[in-house]
């Protein structure tokens, strides 16, 4: 049993990290998070917090301000290019009011955050530069502070994790680009329809309108083979992909590229699936995205607060070998079944034809009637 104050430094300020060092501290340990970001900084997708992470989040006592920030969504609506409304799906945990909620991630990281700001040292606008662990430490050492020692290190910094990189080799070994890009941007004003998330979608490409408390979002998630010489810190490339991907789309799409355009912030990204044959080498371990992720398809928010609570709960009960074990073990019964149906979840969010829409938007029609919320 680890006893002690032990030290831990997570990589990570987003959903994981401050839900991980919140449930360690108040087990005995002392944690430190380093964030490469000057602050908090997260996409602005809305994601879901369901089922055993609600009751996470309620002992954190984050659930009034977690609601508080809930989209205003109660229902999705397929559309076709002249506006008209195909199928509409209801939607659990509307505005925030049932056993589910949905939220903007970057509100979620926010709040988790101040929940656990008390009880961890945090480095922002700092990173990883090197990891060297023995049998009873890792030497750490960073972009600008000074070097470090800790007991333990544990790598919550996402998709493109620098822990990952550090300690386990290149992202290429692990990460599976799944043949589609995501964008997301804000608008300056709310939605036109503030309880509805409008989906488009022409072949190969899907378009969405998320209304929240304040301004709306637009997402943009396409298939389009993988991009050898990707910037992930050009946002004028990322906007040049899309606004090419998206040439002669109807609907609203012209304005909405516009907003892009203009924008200052866009969120970027591959969808990709992070696929490894051990989570944790020697004192270091990986948590959430960056052990596991599966980009839109796999509840990552949810499995990140659940992961994160009870790999501290293990690591309070015995030493750290066995800990990581078991936590990677409860874990990947989560995670693999998503992994599977990622095929089948971008088949339906993004079908290549104009038949395979057709087909989905009949399949959607179904959905209410299933869910018994007809």
């Amino acid at each position: 049993m680890v006893v002690g104050m032990t030290t831990v430094l997570i990589s990570g300020a987003g959903v994981a990290g401050p839900t991980l060092a919140y449930w360690l501290a108040r087990n005995g340990f002392e944690p430190t998070v380093v964030e490469r970001a000057e602050g908090l900084r997260s996409s602005g997708n809305p994601v879901d917090i369901r089922g055993q992470a609600m009751s996470i989040v309620e002992r954190m006592g984050a659930v009034p301000a977690l609601r508080a920030a809930a989209t205003t969504a109660s229902a999705m609506s397929l559309i076709d290019a002249s506006g008209r409304e195909v199928v509409r799906i209801p939607m659990a945990g509307a505005g925030g009011t049932g056993t589910e909620i949905e939220i903007p991630r970057t509100d979620l990281a926010a709040i988790l955050y101040d929940v656990a700001k008390g009880d961890a040292e945090w480095m922002f606008h700092d990173s990883i530069t090197e990891l060297e662990q023995d049998a009873n430490g890792v030497e750490v050492t960073f972009e600008h502070a000074a070097p470090r020692r800790f007991d333990l290190v544990i790598g919550a910094d996402g998709l493109h994790s620098n822990v990952r990189r550090l300690a386990f080799g290149p992202e290429r070994d692990y990460v599976q680009h799944l043949g589609m890009y995501i964008a997301t941007v804000s608008f300056d004003r709310p939605a036109d329809e503030p309880e509805v998330v409008q989906l488009f979608n022409t072949p190969g490409r899907l378009v969405a309108i998320h209304p929240s408390r304040d301004n709306a979002g637009a997402a943009f998630i396409f298939r389009h083979e993988t991009v050898d010489d990707l910037d992930y810190r050009d946002p004028q490339q990322h906007k040049r992909i899309v606004t090419a991907a998206y040439e002669g789309a109807g609907w609203r799409v012209p304005e909405l590229l516009g907003v892009l355009r203009d924008a200052d912030d866009v969120y970027f990204d591959g969808v990709s699936m992070v696929r490894m044959p051990a989570w944790s080498r020697g004192r270091i371990v990986l948590l959430g995205d960056a052990a596991s992720c599966v980009s839109l398809f796999g509840d990552g928010s949810t499995n990140a607060i659940i992961a994160a609570y009870d790999l501290a709960h293990q690591l309070a009960e015995t030493d750290h070998a066995n800990a990581f074990r078991r936590y990677e073990a409860e874990h990947r019964k989560r995670i693999e079944p998503r992994q599977r149906a990622v095929g089948r979840s971008a088949a339906m969010l993004v079908p290549k034809t104009q038949l395979g829409i057709a087909v989905r938007n009949l399949a959607a029609r179904a959905l209410p009637v299933l869910s018994g919320r007809a």
